[in-house]
């Protein structure tokens, strides 16, 4: 049976494996890899998606009441 010879091997070099790590040294690992790489991927998309946005308004100021106030009293009553 070639399962049971695959489960003996496996059996066999799981205390191979446990006895190799070390309890003080711990790493994300590929999960933690994987999860970095789309965060950063979706805040990428977002800053683009943001900057896409921003470039469609049309921002234009309104005149500000207070400058256009003084210049029309300066001009002479009659």
């Amino acid at each position: 049976m070639p399962s049971m010879s695959a489960h003996l091997a496996l059996t066999q070099l799981v205390p191979f494996a446990a006895e190799e790590l070390d309890k003080n040294k711990v790493t994300p690992g590929v999960l933690g890899f994987v999860v970095f790489a789309v965060l950063a991927l979706a805040v990428w998309m977002l800053m683009k998606s943001m900057n896409r946005h921003m470039h469609k308004i049309d921002f234009v100021e309104a005149p500000d009441p207070a400058a256009a106030a003084p210049a029309a009293s300066d001009s002479p009553k009659k």
